[in-house]
Order: structure tokens, then C-alpha cells, then sequence
């Protein structure tokens, strides 16, 4: 079984956004491997995804589409935050100095056993408790 990744939302954005024509298909190839099992997310991750659907999208989607798209997203394995995590974020954020949201999303995926955090919004090649970030559009 292959290692599991996490996905930032940046990666779900550019899979749903036709604006980078570079990087939405890796991003799509991303979303069809966390559908698959391969990767998961979290409900941070989730959310943002959703308010960004719903107030940066120039065409936000309407409420039947934004159901369809939670409804193709639902396979994904989802972290749910808990105290455990919120704890664990408070760590990251005073070992690594992250941001607190980015910290959450840190602790999610050490939750979740990850090897890897997909995202362009981390500095490539840095380790978080073990868990490396790896930029898919570099």
C-alpha cells in the first residue's frame, strides 16, 4: 500500500479553479489519488476549501453544485480536529513557527500517519513532526 499524503487546499482549489491550465491537472491527479484512499484532508481543509468556493470564485457555485462537489469529495478520508490536535497544532506553532491554521494542518496529518503534505503554501522540503511538505507544482 503506498505511503499516504495529506492535501492543502490550495491543491483542491486548483483541481475545481480552470484559471492555471499548468496546475490544474496535477491537482485533479492529486484529488483522484485521495479519492482513491491515497491521500486524506481535513475539516479545516474542508472548510477553507468551501469559503473560498463561495466567496473567491468569480462564478461561486450554487448551493445544488456545492453539494455535488462535497458529494465527489466525501470518499476523501477526513481528520477531524479535536482537542489532541489543537494541542498538537499549539506545538508546531512553537517549534516551527507556523501559523496556527497551518499548524492544524500539521498536526492532521500526523494524525493521520502521512509521509507527506501536498502544498504550495509550505516551504518545500521542510519536515513537521516527521511529515515532509512537498510543493506538486514545483
Amino acid at each position: 500500500m503506498a505511503e499516504l499524503s495529506f492535501l492543502d487546499t490550495n491543491v483542491l482549489v486548483y483541481a475545481y479553479q480552470n484559471t492555471d491550465s499548468r496546475k490544474q491537472p496535477v491537482a485533479r491527479d492529486l484529488l483522484r489519488k485521495a479519492i482513491a484512499g491515497e491521500c486524506v484532508i481535513s475539516s479545516q481543509v474542508l472548510s477553507e476549501f468551501a469559503a473560498t468556493l463561495l466567496h473567491k470564485f468569480p462564478t461561486p457555485p450554487n448551493a445544488e453544485e456545492l453539494a455535488e462537489i462535497f458529494d465527489r469529495l466525501e470518499p476523501i478520508k477526513l481528520i477531524l480536529s479535536d482537542m489532541q490536535i489543537i494541542r498538537r497544532a499549539a506545538q508546531a506553532h512553537r517549534s516551527y513557527r507556523l501559523h496556527f491554521y497551518d499548524s492544524l494542518i500539521v498536526a492532521a496529518a500526523e494524525r493521520a500517519g502521512c509521509a507527506r503534505i501536498w502544498s504550495e503554501d509550505f516551504s518545500a522540503g521542510q519536515k513537521y513532526f516527521g511529515v515532509t511538505v512537498v510543493n506538486p507544482f514545483a
